[in-house]
């Protein structure tokens, strides 16, 4: 190489390095291991600054007349802010937890509030009744209705007034998502392995959660059948194809995350290394380092950044379901490590594209346990 095109390459290379961090965070929010006051209230903004943003908006609805056509607002009273109804479905989630986990939260007032304005009895009914019209037989299939289960799950048993009432307004929605995964999974015969929001086995995921949370015995089994059927015999996944250029879900790890729940310790052992046989030596390397985002400003690349948080988590919750002498415990500890310090010091990118819904994300991986 030439010196000049030396000397340029090298200012080039330093220069990147100096670049600020687009986080937008002081440094103590940007922490990788667990939630703390630090990260919940730096995460919790981005929520509270969407929750009542009602556009720009993408509609998810099948309009059968021109009556149909109304407001985001009148449609979904409760979940209408956030760009989409799952977002903000999965922002109240987000804020529900801060506020559980740190019910001192400087932010705490605020989020009481929003979640008091916005899971009234009333909205949460016209909610319940949107899910009966003929047209919406496959609204927010499976996303929307596992982040709807999870957000339950958090009310459910929170020793808090308003969370009770919060739980109890919720009672009518939470029910009917529930019964569409009885009346729907059944009749899926096969799963659905993308990355985004299609993804079977993250829609049964938090659904499995709840079911054991709230004793749904009914549910639970239903997953539990669904997953060893559409799973229990997989071996040698294409991890190496990942990532496709607008996943926030990865199909093979999603996979197991799933796995780990429904079988035992013994039985996802063996299943695991037989589905990611390289596990234990990084392979492939293309799954166990982080995915590069190029656009933040983009709303399908910057699901990328949602992916490295996702993989984060289905790598601590495939740890936690290992015994302590597998091989492949360290691969993936560092692996989960790489991914989310990669990921959350962009959660805050200044771009609604991303802010709209990655602090869902980041709390539920910092809330995902860091195995020993």
């Amino acid at each position: 190489m030439k010196p000049i095109k030396l000397f340029l390459a090298v200012v080039s290379i330093w220069a990147f390095a100096m670049m600020p961090t687009t986080s937008g965070f002081p440094d103590e929010a940007v922490q990788t291991r667990k939630l703390n006051r630090e990260n919940a209230s730096a995460f919790a903004k981005l929520a509270l600054k969407g929750a009542r943003k009602e556009y720009p908006n993408k509609p998810g609805d099948v309009l059968s007349s021109s009556v149909d056509v109304k407001s985001p607002k009148a449609t979904h009273p409760a979940f209408y802010g956030c760009f989409d109804w799952h977002s903000s479905v999965h922002g109240h989630w987000m804020l529900a937890r801060v506020l559980r986990q740190f019910p001192d939260l400087a932010e705490a007032k605020e989020i009481r509030t929003v979640l008091s304005e916005n899971l009234t009895a009333n909205n949460l009914k016209i909610e319940a009744q949107h899910f009966t019209h003929p047209e919406a037989k496959s609204f927010e299939r499976p996303y929307g209705w596992n982040w709807l289960l999870k957000l339950a799950q958090e009310l459910h048993d929170w020793d808090d007034a308003d969370a009770r009432k919060w739980s109890a307004n919720l009672k009518p929605l939470e029910e009917v998502i529930a019964n569409r995964y009885l009346e729907y999974f059944p009749k899926q015969t096969y799963p659905i392995r993308s990355g985004v929001h299609s993804n079977t086995a993250f829609g049964l995921s938090f659904a499995h959660d709840y079911s054991r949370a709230v004793g749904n015995k009914k549910l639970q089994d239903l997953i539990e059948e669904r997953a060893r059927s559409y799973y229990g015999k997989d071996v040698d996944a294409p991890a190496r194809w990942e990532p496709d250029g607008a996943d926030f879900l990865s199909p093979s790890l999603t996979e197991s995350d799933l796995m780990r729940r429904v079988l035992s310790q013994v039985e996802f052992r063996e299943w695991f290394h037989k589905y990611l046989p390289g596990a234990a030596k990084g392979d492939p390397l293309a799954l166990f380092n982080p995915a590069t985002v190029a656009d933040r400003s983009d709303p399908q690349i910057v699901h990328l950044d949602g992916l490295n948080l996702s993989r984060a988590w289905c790598f601590r919750g495939i740890i936690a379901s290992l015994p302590a002498d597998d091989p492949a415990r360290r691969v993936l500890a560092d692996a989960a490590e790489r991914h989310a310090a990669a990921a959350l010091k962009h959660v805050a990118s200044g771009d609604y594209a991303g802010e709209h819904w990655l602090a869902s994300f980041a709390i539920y991986m910092l809330s995902t346990p860091v195995p020993e």
